[in-house]
């Protein structure tokens, strides 16, 4: 590639016309950006809502290269709408976007925190996403997925006519935009990370918004929605998606803890992916793995990086310090409390637009983190917000 790389930071209501033809015509010139998290009207609404957003137009000469969505906190630079963003990288053709060190260089970035960087990166450590694909729609992949895990599969069968049997008819439906049953489903989710000790996204408000927003601004294939399954008239489980083009991205899910046995959250995912094939839709993505049901359905993935380029200073140096007493009191676990510390301080800089809440995040979990090393683990608590 030719010519020093320039940036120039503007607004997302500064991008014309030219801009936005450009940029689809770098989605369709690129497979790895076929997330709709790239998709320029996740970034228009994302930008309405979240605090201090941007975007990094990339020229090389007069040729614009590349965007970069983002938002700022302090001096941290995020991916826009973090921790809400599941892919981010730059916007651009195969082969031509700029690094994540370049990225960070030229934007001058005292620190560039990324958890799913999609293009080329040295720092960090690579993570994977799991993904199903159906070319040939959802009855040949069902078809292969009972055969590979015959035992699972029959289970689901049987815990579907055992809900039938309980609540009475099962019933799933699609594209939902009802505002209400989002709230129940936010309001769920709030519980779950009070129950857990996790910082609540959903807290700082904008989050909210932000799914409010995608819901009610779908266009041209892209938007959220909900998909809801009943019993004998009784809502059982409920999940909050995104979606573009024939990519559908599973991402808040939610269901009744007293039916767990009959794996509520498991036939909502595979009625959804049913229906879904029908509608076009040809790749379902379920995010980062470590849920054990995963393994069953996806069977592909997508590398992504997890990296936090940053200047010497005050955070990082909280961070390794943090890292030295956890590498003291633990030293099998330290290095993965140590990323664990970092995510979560990641989350928080997102989440938190005033810096008094931001500093009381970040000691919330250094704590957190401090007592998973010198306090046995709690209990398992049934997850309400988890497919089974």
């Amino acid at each position: 590639m030719s010519g020093t790389l320039r940036v120039e930071i503007v607004g997302v209501e500064a991008l014309d016309a030219t801009d936005i033809a450009l940029w689809h015509a770098m989605l369709a010139g690129n497979p790895e950006l076929a997330s709709p998290y790239f998709h320029p009207d996740f970034t228009r609404i994302a930008a309405r809502v979240s605090p201090h957003a941007a975007v990094a137009v990339f020229r090389r000469g007069n040729r614009t290269i590349g965007f970069f969505p983002h938002q700022r906190r302090g001096s941290s630079i995020q991916p826009l709408a973090a921790p809400m963003n599941d892919y981010h990288g730059v916007i651009a053709l195969r082969g031509e976007a700029p690094s994540l060190e370049e990225v960070a260089s030229v934007m001058n970035a005292t620190r560039l925190n990324v958890g799913a960087w999609v293009g080329t990166a040295t720092a960090g450590e690579p993570r994977e996403t799991l993904l199903v694909t159906m070319p040939e729609g959802y009855a040949d992949w069902y078809a292969e997925r009972r055969q590979t895990w015959g035992k699972y599969y029959k289970d689901k069968e049987r815990a579907r006519r055992s809900l039938e049997t309980e609540l009475g008819e099962v019933r799933v439906e699609l594209g939902i935009k009802d505002p209400a049953m989002l709230d129940h489903l936010i309001d769920l989710k709030r519980a779950q990370y009070r129950r857990t000790g996790r910082h609540d996204v959903f807290a700082c408000g904008w989050t909210q918004q932000l799914l409010r927003d995608l819901m009610a601004g779908a266009s041209d294939g892209f938007g959220g929605s909900l998909a809801a399954m009943w019993a004998g008239g009784k809502l059982t489980a409920v999940e909050y998606s995104l979606h573009a083009g024939g990519h559908y991205h599973f991402w808040f899910p939610a269901y009744e803890p007293r039916l767990s046995r009959c794996s509520p959250g498991i036939l909502l995912t595979l009625d959804t992916m049913r229906l879904a094939s029908e509608q076009g839709y040809r790749v379902f993505d379920f995010g980062f793995g470590g849920e054990g049901y995963k393994k069953y359905f996806c069977d592909t993935s997508q590398v992504v990086r997890e990296a936090f380029v940053q200047r010497p200073g005050f955070r990082a140096a909280v961070t390794e310090a943090v890292a030295g007493v956890m590498a003291t009191a633990d030293p099998d676990r330290a290095e993965k409390l140590k990323i664990s510390v970092r995510r979560r301080w990641s989350a928080i800089e997102a989440c938190e637009t005033n810096r008094i809440d931001r500093v009381k995040g970040a000691l919330g979990a250094v704590g957190a983190a401090l007592n998973k090393v010198t306090c046995k683990a709690p209990a398992p608590i049934a997850a309400a917000l988890d497919p089974q």
